[in-house]
């Protein structure tokens, strides 16, 4: 076995004499009394994507699940293994979070993979056919490439958690408003964020405050 990738070792010295030693504190209080993020994000594995850059947390802020596309699938007790449903699970009934935020992004190469009917392998074309009945609801109008790619990133957005509220463990604690679903959209080349408003349902930009630097 090799060591680390040498970028990675240089990351770990500059975090260990930077970032760890600014918080040390905050490290031993996460290992002794365990995490209690508020928070769940459920992100896509596309490495320009990162839920901790974008919302600029701290250790034990988020709890994260990142997975080809962003995608949450329904509710199905059937045996198979399920990482996502898992995460869900755990996140929502020994964490208890308050908030399950899904965060789709344009340019996604998964949802772009389908698209193009490109989506194969082992796995990958399998994951992706979660897609199906979003496209299929989809109309194009004769739209160029991009527009129909980003309808379908956000629709996707809202399917996933449209399927978030088909786990019991899930509608419950929503039923009882202990516990709050989200959707997000991040514009990977301007930086943007916009959030599903559910009552639309349509993406509102995240306006910053006024005082922040333009």
């Amino acid at each position: 076995m090799s060591l680390l990738p040498q970028r990675l070792r240089d990351g770990y010295t500059t975090f260990r004499n930077g970032r760890l030693a600014a918080e040390q504190g905050r490290y031993r209080e996460l290992a002794i009394r365990g995490q209690t993020p508020e928070t769940m994000v459920i992100g896509c594995c596309d490495s320009r994507v990162s839920p901790e850059v974008i919302f600029h947390v701290g250790p034990g802020e988020l709890f994260v699940m990142r997975n080809v596309g962003n995608l949450v699938p329904p509710y199905s007790p059937d045996g198979a293994y399920h990482g996502v449903s898992s995460a869900l699970e755990y996140a929502v009934t020994m964490l208890q979070v308050r908030h399950i935020v899904v965060l789709g992004h344009a340019r996604c190469g998964g949802v772009r993979a389908f698209a193009d009917d490109a989506a194969g392998g082992e796995f990958i074309g399998k994951w992706m056919s979660l897609l199906a009945p979003v496209a299929a609801a989809i109309e194009t109008h004769g739209e160029g490439l991009d527009s129909y790619l980003t309808r379908l990133e956000q629709a996707s957005v809202l399917a996933s958690v449209q399927n978030l509220r088909t786990f019991p463990f899930i509608r419950r604690p929503c039923e009882s408003h202990t516990l709050t679903l989200h959707g997000a959209y991040f514009d990977v080349a301007s930086g943007a964020l916009s959030a599903l408003d559910a009552a639309s349902p349509r993406f509102e930009p995240v306006t910053p405050p006024s005082f922040w630097p333009q």
